[in-house]
């Protein structure tokens, strides 16, 4: 079903980056869009640009968000909020693991479990997990990030099978680096192209245009090809590119 047939969409980690990019198109598209974020004083301003509706929340605190979802009838969930930590294992505190885990993985598989239902009962929706070329690429610097999204990835295949005879899609968008916040400690002229927010969305929409169950953007398309050409020179390459993240023992 085309989004435009939609009325209702969810975007949680929608203050800045992918999720507030994400959260404009389809205002634009003329759904209502709920905001989650942590950042009250940005959902504040993209509420006044775009019209968004903004909820301050935590998307680690399930009862808020049970209290949150009870109340909202959603066509389209957009599980995009996402935190990375680089570094040396050996060198991160337990606070620092757990809120990866617990972003990343944990709140999609909790939005997910309280949106369905609704879904299920109308028979239609979509459900946008974002997880990213890390999922299926290991970068050493980034050793909790990668391993919740490569997570994010085995569930959103398998709840696709789950829900496979039902009118829900699930789709799968991957993207490369993207110039966020989340990508402030790779340099420019690295081994990897950053992606503007800009592109991604062109490529993300018109991959959900053309109903591909899984959006490979830019490099992360690249990528899956020459993996299956050059396995081993591409993960060479990829340590290579990381190594420069990962700080020296102490």
């Amino acid at each position: 079903m085309p989004f435009s047939d939609y009325s209702t969409a969810l975007v949680t980690g929608a203050s800045g980056g992918m999720g507030r990019a994400i959260a404009e198109r389809l205002a634009a598209k003329g759904l209502t869009v709920h905001g989650l974020a942590r950042n009250g004083a940005k959902l504040a301003e993209l509420a006044a640009a775009s019209g968004i509706v903004p909820h301050e929340v935590d998307v680690t605190d399930t009862d808020a968000l049970e209290a949150l979802v009870g109340g909202l009838e959603i066509d389209v969930l957009v599980n995009n909020a996402g935190v990375s930590r680089p570094g040396s294992l050996l060198q991160s505190e337990a606070f620092d693991i757990d809120e990866q885990i617990d972003v990343n993985f944990r709140a999609g598989l909790h939005l997910a479990r309280l949106i369905l239902p609704g879904m299920m009962d109308r028979d239609r929706g979509h459900i946008v997990n974002i997880t990213s070329m890390a999922a299926h690429y290991e970068f050493g610097g980034h050793i909790a990030y990668h391993a919740t999204k490569a997570a994010m990835h085995s569930y959103t295949i398998a709840l696709r099978q789950q829900l496979k005879q039902s009118g829900v899609e699930v789709i799968e968008l991957m993207p490369p680096a993207v110039k966020t916040a989340l990508t402030a400690d790779l340099p420019e002229d690295g081994d990897f192209k950053i992606m503007t927010t800009e592109e991604l969305m062109a490529e993300t929409f018109k991959g959900l245009r053309s109903e591909k169950v899984e959006i490979r953007p830019g490099q992360a398309n690249q990528l899956h090809w020459m993996s299956r050409i050059a396995p081993g020179f591409i993960n060479a390459q990829l340590e290579k590119g990381s190594a420069g993240l990962i700080p020296p023992p102490e």
